[in-house]
């Protein structure tokens, strides 16, 4: 079997690989391929002379205030499990936290940049940011980013090397350049990595990022019934579909070289998963 099982329960994400997990051994987006001059400063490294985990901590500190703030309001926890949705023609990244048995909108925030068009990315330096269904564990978090912030979403998964399709290192970051990756201003993903660094360390094993070319609405299917992508869009619509009327995340797998979704799984089983899985994608240590 050469599929990966993806499981989530609540608040434990899972993934059980019975290929290979993927590895970010190479830095896609660099400073240098961004084109960004050298000696651009590292907005907080440079102002604090911090680097990575205290980095990362102070900026916690620094917006901790408004986001339990903004936390109560609405009724969650801090440290709760998240998961992440991206829309691509609308710019908008949403975080989803777990409360009770469902996940609920927390926060929508603006997307500063992205680059190339609608579709999958299928190839190391074509400059296209990735869509599809993707992990993040502890290890994927990067505070020492040239980007203020970062994380790894995990590409290529399972479903992209079965297509073939290139490149490592695509990430969710800081400040408003983008080769490949989702640039969400500094701001923002110091919210964003101060939510999901909080769900980690609580205990979440993983944290799903679904992301969409557009709101898989039927009429936004109809719009682009034509387009080369159309069966791969319907394939990421049956996800988006049961997420939708759940607002719980399906198993997620590969049948052949299509994605496929099922109902959740027993918590004992996705303990049992837990120690098969041992390890996510290393660090970048630039990205």
């Amino acid at each position: 079997m050469g599929s990966t099982l993806i499981r989530t329960i609540g608040s434990l994400s899972l993934l059980i690989a019975l290929g290979t997990l993927p590895v970010a051994a190479q830095q896609e987006n660099s400073g240098k391929e961004l084109g960004v001059p050298a000696g651009t400063p590292r907005s907080i490294r440079d102002a604090t002379g911090l680097t990575g985990e205290a980095r990362a901590a102070a900026e916690e500190q620094r917006v901790l205030p408004r986001l339990m703030k903004a936390l109560q309001a609405k009724g969650f926890d801090y440290g709760a499990p998240i998961l992440i949705r991206i829309f691509k023609q609308n710019q908008k990244l949403e975080l989803w936290m777990l409360d009770g048995y469902e996940y609920k909108l927390f926060k929508t925030y603006s997307i500063c940049n992205f680059s190339g068009t609608l579709g999958p990315k299928l190839k190391e330096g074509d400059r296209q940011a990735p869509e599809g269904f993707y992990f993040v564990g502890e290890s994927q978090l990067n505070p020492d980013s040239d980007f203020h912030l970062s994380f790894d979403i995990g590409y290529p998964n399972t479903y992209d090397r079965l297509h073939h399709r290139t490149g490592n290192h695509l990430m969710i970051h800081g400040g408003c350049v983008s080769a490949g990756c989702y640039a969400m201003t500094d701001e923002g993903i110091t919210e964003i990595y101060a939510l999901a660094d909080a769900a980690l360390r609580a205990g979440q094993s993983l944290f799903e990022v679904h992301i969409f070319p557009f709101r898989m609405t039927p009429a936004n299917m109809a719009v682009h019934a034509k387009s080369r992508w159309a069966d791969f869009w319907a394939n990421l619509k049956t996800g988006y579909d049961y997420f939708e009327a759940y607002h719980r995340p399906p198993i997620i797998y590969n049948d052949g070289k299509r994605y496929a979704f099922g109902p959740l799984v027993s918590t004992a089983s996705a303990t049992t998963a837990a120690a098969e899985s041992s390890s996510v994608a290393e660090n970048c240590t630039q990205c």
